[in-house]
């Protein structure tokens, strides 16, 4: 089973959760309980891109009435419990008198090492916690809301979160989130606010054993977020008689005397993938210094075209040993030239392989050629030139923010990585990746796109909370793929 959860309407969340707890407020107490714990980890987890939690860090937090109230107030417990130092200030947007009863619990656990607020000091704060309105809020806000909200979006604020949806949504004066953490439910809203910042989906275990009459809420949902459980047959013991044919062969066709680093990049992340064997076809004037540089795959030389590119007469090579792979990638570093799309065509049209078709191999002409299962991987300006011509049996990864793979009628959307990501070579990396994933597991290309697309961004996110999100090389996040499966 796929190792994702479905992305429920706020209606539905809210059937589905008054059959999880059956009215029972200690049950609910102890899933409150857990959402603020898993709030406050995942918070100075995120912390750590920007250099970590300060001892003595000044927290605001924004509490409305009802869960998302206790959820923030929970949370910054937590904080304290680890930060003793902290200063923590909360302001109660409808009054203390308003919070519902499990709200009120969490605030006399927190009050006594919190200082109440009617009106914040409106000073910097390391950390701002949005819990006013939950998911059931209803636009559009009120005035006094509308006002806090504006003048702490204004606020000079290390990390702002907001818990399941920003407080005001899409309003112009809503909360503007740098993460937003959705607590054992995904809501369909948070998938499309450009203000909830980077999304984090933290598991409680809802979906583990679902009460039977809100079963029918979670088939055929067009929409599902990922977990790292997708990881799981990564982890696993490989077999004690197995060698490098057990894992897989993959074949990379690409590289240009104008973009030589891409195809280079491919290839050390598909060598970092487990897959046993690597061939890459690459101009021949690059060979010698690429084998050099990564000894442990078998470089071609391939003809090149005046230009640098790969030439048409130099399809025997890829011919003559291409019974020898079980995947293949082609895109990285390829370059435009006329005579080297012509080629990319011919070969996706004869392919008997699995495919990865990337960057300059991602034109209309080529996606649809042949009749080999493919993972087709564009970003944005990539897609809108390819969209009218993806065939219904590619798995489409659509990389962006949040990058989502598509197939048969389901987006799987995928909540890790960030701006770290956001800088040359990376598709490159999660090409290669994808590609020998895909060697490995030839029969399910979904499965091995699914697979690439969270550990590239498990990864990633390892990368930036170790070494921040600026000074860093795009090629340092291979070594945290291992870091990424511990």
């Amino acid at each position: 089973m796929i190792a994702a959860h479905p992305v429920l309407t706020c209606a539905e969340a809210k059937e589905f959760e008054a059959a999880l707890f059956s009215g029972a407020e200690e049950a609910e107490w102890n899933a409150m309980q857990q959402a603020g714990r898993a709030v406050a980890d995942a918070v100075l987890k995120d912390f750590e891109e920007i250099g970590g939690f300060p001892t003595e860090g000044c927290v605001l937090v924004l509490a409305g009435k009802g869960h998302n109230a206790g959820d923030v107030l929970i949370a910054t417990r937590r904080i304290v419990e680890q930060f003793p130092l902290t200063c923590v200030e909360v302001i109660f947007v409808v009054g203390e008198r308003a919070l519902r009863p499990l709200a009120q619990r969490a605030w006399r656990e927190l009050a006594p090492v919190a200082a109440e607020r009617s009106e914040p000091k409106m000073r910097s704060y390391d950390l701002v916690l949005d819990g006013i309105f939950g998911y059931q809020f209803r636009p559009p806000l009120e005035p006094r809301a509308a006002a806090l909200l504006a003048e702490v979006n204004a606020l000079p604020i290390r990390l702002r979160a907001a818990i399941d949806l920003p407080s005001g949504l899409d309003a112009p004066s809503a909360f503007r989130a740098d993460f937003t953490y959705a607590t054992g439910i995904v809501k369909t809203p948070l998938l499309t606010l450009t203000n909830a910042g980077r999304l984090r989906y933290l598991d409680l275990g809802f979906f583990s054993q679902p009460p039977d009459p809100v079963c029918h809420l979670l088939s055929d949902k067009p929409d599902r977020v990922l977990t790292r459980e997708v990881l799981e047959p990564l982890r696993a013991l490989r077999p004690a008689h197995s060698d490098k044919r057990t894992y897989g062969h993959l074949f990379v066709v690409g590289g240009s005397r104008h973009y030589p680093g891409a195809v280079l990049m491919s290839v050390l992340a598909a060598l970092h993938s487990g897959v046993g064997l690597v061939t890459a076809f690459v101009p021949e004037s690059l060979v010698a210094a690429f084998a050099a540089r990564v000894p442990e795959a078998m470089w071609v030389g391939w003809p090149e075209t005046p230009d640098g590119g790969l030439a048409l007469e130099g399809t025997h090579l890829l011919r003559e040993k291409i019974t020898r792979a079980s995947a293949l990638l082609i895109g990285p570093g390829l370059a435009r030239e006329p005579e080297t799309l012509a080629l990319a065509k011919d070969i996706v049209a004869q392919s008997g392989v699995p495919l990865v078709i990337d960057a300059d191999a991602l034109q209309p002409e080529i996606v649809g050629a042949g009749n080999a299962a493919r993972i087709l991987t564009p970003h944005a300006g990539e897609f809108a030139r390819i969209e009218q011509r993806v065939p219904a049996h590619a798995v489409l990864v659509r990389k962006g923010p949040v990058t989502g793979v598509h197939h048969a009628g389901i987006v799987y959307h995928s909540f890790f990585g960030g701006p770290v990501l956001a800088r040359g070579g990376s598709g490159d990396l999660l090409a290669g990746l994808t590609g020998g994933l895909l060697a490995q597991t030839p029969g399910d290309p979904q499965g091995a796109a699914l697979r690439g697309v969270v550990w590239h961004g498990v990864a990633a996110d390892a990368l930036a909370r170790v070494r921040g999100q600026a000074a860093v090389r795009t090629t340092e996040w291979l070594d945290y793929l291992s870091a990424a499966l511990r």
